[in-house]
């Protein structure tokens, strides 16, 4: 049924839009039905496209599930509508925005500190805000200037009491952060970062936990690549454990970063790092067979999209819940991608590869992150045993 009312004449364009996004024609349809109820609303208000808001959208949908108890559209149903039409400049001017208050506008100021200065991502970026959220709220924006060492102590000692270590060292590690932050900016005038207290706890107190081959190979194995979703999985589980990808980095591979002459790929590490690796064949393989039987084609650079659309890159929860998926078919319990980077390090030692090797591999910044990886190694580890004394030797 053809679309009337006021949106009428965007119709060819949503579909169109819809389209490019991915949607299967199916699901084009419903959102085309969906946008045309909405043009008779705003009808028969004598509505125009113009006047679109998130309060009409809101208004529309509350009716279609007073209506119709079966299906019940939210507002967010409707999104997709209000990108397309602010997208080609119908949609009404968004609202003014409400004030924000001194804390958010600090917030947000730390936050692109750390994406542009320190060269976060932003999904590790956003991590440090709740520390930061928490410690304004003890301390606002405006006592800044008069924060001492004592205020700083005080604020975790009361912190760390309701929290677990890793939380606390969470907390201290974000709370350095902004110090160091607010010293930049001049909102304190002495550097309080020593005030942190380090969080007791012995390093390297915990062994990586890594898989066996025989588990990897049952992870391996859960992906059915006779379909496309079973290739991407196949080509991102292949990554994480043949070269210890952190799950942004596989997100972030792009096809320009794959030279397939020379055998090697760009990853694009913490702090804005660039570096080269090499392709092993099975992990190059596995990418070709989903770029030319899997992936769709798409404008994006992302190696790896979303199965479902809208079709974007993936982001590096869906790398990381990708193996969660693949350990649960597998019958491995529910991991991350990160256990499947501990399972390249200790893979990498006990095929024999020295320590600076495996820290070469995994892009660890110093060589005592990558130590831990020596005590999984038992075979080494048993020439340096001392015998117990009046034991048997």
């Amino acid at each position: 049924m053809a679309m009337t009312g006021p949106l009428a004449p965007w119709a060819p364009g949503m579909a169109e839009w819809l389209t490019r996004l991915g949607y299967t024609p199916r699901v084009v349809e419903r959102h085309l039905q969906l946008a045309g109820g909405l043009s008779k609303f705003l009808h028969r208000r004598g509505l125009t496209a113009s006047d679109l808001s998130q309060e009409l959208i809101e208004q529309f949908a509350a009716a279609r599930r007073a209506k119709n108890r079966s299906r019940r559209p939210t507002a967010r149903s409707l999104s997709w509508l209000v990108d397309y039409l602010s997208d080609i400049g119908v949609a009404a001017a968004p609202a003014a925005l409400p004030v924000r208050s001194e804390q958010q506008v600090l917030i947000e100021r730390y936050r692109d500190y750390l994406t542009v200065e320190r060269g976060l991502v932003p999904d590790t970026a956003a991590n440090y805000v709740p520390v930061v959220t928490l410690f304004l709220a003890a301390h606002p924006v405006r006592e800044l200037h008069e924060l001492s060492a004592a205020d700083v102590s005080e604020f975790m000692t009361s912190q760390c009491r309701q929290v677990s270590t890793r939380g606390a060292e969470r907390l201290a590690t974000g709370l350095r952060s902004f110090l160091g932050f607010a010293l930049v900016e001049g909102l304190i005038s002495v550097s309080l970062v020593g005030a942190v207290p380090s969080v007791a706890r012995w390093s390297g107190a915990t062994l990586p936990r890594g898989l066996t081959s025989t588990q990897v190979a049952a992870l391996l194995s859960s992906c059915d690549r006779r379909r496309p979703l079973g290739r991407r999985d196949y080509a991102i589980l292949l990554l994480l454990v043949r070269l210890g990808l952190r799950a942004a980095e596989v997100s972030g591979l792009r096809l320009d970063d794959i030279d397939w002459r020379t055998g090697e790929i760009v990853v694009r590490g913490k702090g804005r790092t660039e570096e080269r690796l090499p392709l092993p064949p099975d992990v190059g393989a596995a990418i070709a067979a989903y770029l030319r039987r899997g992936r769709p084609r798409r404008p994006e650079r992302e190696v790896f999209l979303r199965a479902c659309a809208p079709l974007r890159g993936l982001t590096p929860d869906g790398v990381s819940e990708v193996a969660r998926a693949a350990s649960e078919r597998a019958g491995l319990g529910s991991f991350g991608s990160h256990r499947l980077r501990h399972t390249a390090g200790t893979q990498l030692l006990q095929a024999g590869a020295s320590l600076p090797e495996v820290a070469e591999v995994l892009r660890h910044s110093t060589i005592a992150t990558t130590a831990i990886y020596a005590k999984v190694d038992h075979l080494a580890l048993r020439d340096l045993a001392t015998p117990w004394p009046g034991g048997a030797r």
